[in-house]
């Protein structure tokens, strides 16, 4: 990543914030997330760590690796927790409790719920009407707009084959659903 070069994503969006993946599962963690984490701080961006859940590992034990890799810090998004897995051992009530559990851990510890991070026909199958009262991010890349106003979300990732200028892959990219202003108000104070 060339962080002096970061600046625009697929042509005419700002670059507002950054999200790095910290963590996966109960005891693995991303190996270029602490280099990451420090400089997009170095440079002034909004940031976000979020964790890959495996939906058939322990809670408990995923959200203590994530709380072990990840600092947060005044100016940065709240945690976040992407799950996109379906579970093979378990049932979607038993999956449920369980993201109930490492949410409740996480927001004991920062102070602020959690963003559900989830593709849009998981969030219908599994997490809608669970999680209503925390921020939501649906990756949906079908040929739409925008998600369903329905579905009263915060953060939409529209394409995985996003160019942003400083990084010489495809990236993900997302908008927020609101204003600059309202995106920092939704940090960590």
């Amino acid at each position: 990543i060339q962080w002096d070069s970061l600046s625009v994503g697929n042509r005419t969006l700002p670059i507002e914030f950054i999200v790095m993946r910290s963590t996966m599962g109960n005891r693995s963690k991303d190996k270029n997330f602490q280099n990451f984490w420090i400089k997009a701080k170095e440079h002034n961006k909004i940031r976000g760590a979020y964790h890959f859940y495996r939906a058939d590992e322990d809670p408990i034990f995923q959200a203590n690796n994530f709380l072990a890799q990840v600092k947060l810090e005044s100016g940065d998004l709240p945690p976040i927790l992407d799950i996109e897995k379906i579970p093979r051992r378990k049932s979607k009530e038993a999956l449920i409790a369980d993201l109930k559990i490492w949410c409740k851990i996480v927001e004991e510890a920062y102070g602020k719920k959690p963003i559900i991070y989830t593709y849009y026909y998981y969030y219908k199958d599994y997490i809608q009407g669970e999680f209503d009262d925390y921020p939501l991010w649906l990756a949906n890349y079908n040929d739409v707009p925008a998600p369903a106003p329905t579905d009263n979300w915060d953060f939409w990732q529209f394409t995985e084959n996003g160019i942003v200028y400083g990084i010489n892959t495809k990236v993900d990219v997302d908008i927020y659903n609101g204003s600059l202003w309202s995106l920092k108000r939704m940090t960590i104070d």
